[in-house]
């Protein structure tokens, strides 16, 4: 009966937990490149940036990657630039495959796990889904955070095209943070997909 009684009290709890907040600014964030190298976020200062955490296993993460290096093409002339981080096991090992079976031009590397649920703001005892995808803008705020259940993802080129465009759109300059799609908050899930 006490089991029961502390268990719904954890439950009730964890819904109560507040999501990463958006806009915040972004925290730097290291991510460790195939070849030993490593990027900071900070070094895409002025740029729109898409940072993507996923598992290289996972076929949404896959697709997510995809979407990202068409939209790069497209809009990296721009100043769109996307960002890969895997955090899977033996991640440092799978990465150069992954780059090479979907054809990215764009950076993906690795972060920890510590890293990465520090960074989205995601409590460790929960379960995360992926891919997460965080926003970044010029003067790194991050303006929008989503996990793989949200419903941004129902509709995911349009969604994204929205929020770089609307990102893009602001410039360099001392742009007041606007919300580029309804909904833009952290969510967190409820199991790895």
């Amino acid at each position: 009966m006490l089991a029961r009684c502390l268990a719904g009290l954890l439950l009730l709890a964890v819904a109560a937990l507040p999501a990463g907040k958006v806009p915040r600014p972004a925290p730097e964030f290291a991510i460790k490149l195939p070849n030993g190298e490593q990027l900071l976020l900070s070094q895409f200062r002025g740029k729109v940036v898409a940072l993507e955490f996923l598992l290289t296993t996972c076929p949404a993460c896959q697709e997510a990657s995809r979407l990202l290096q068409k939209l790069y093409v497209e809009y990296g002339p721009k100043g769109f630039q996307p960002i890969g981080v895997a955090f899977n096991d033996m991640a440092m090992m799978l990465v150069p495959d992954y780059i090479k079976d979907l054809r990215l031009t764009f950076p993906v590397g690795v972060g920890t796990r510590e890293s990465v649920l520090d960074f989205l703001q995601h409590p460790p005892f929960l379960r995360m889904l992926v891919p997460q995808l965080v926003f970044v803008d010029r003067k790194g705020v991050i303006r929008a955070q989503y996990s793989a259940d949200d419903p941004f993802f129902a509709d995911k080129e349009k969604n994204m095209r929205l929020q770089i465009e609307s990102l893009l759109a602001e410039g360099g300059g001392g742009a007041t943070p606007k919300k580029a799609t309804p909904g833009a908050r952290s969510k967190s899930g409820s199991g790895v997909k």
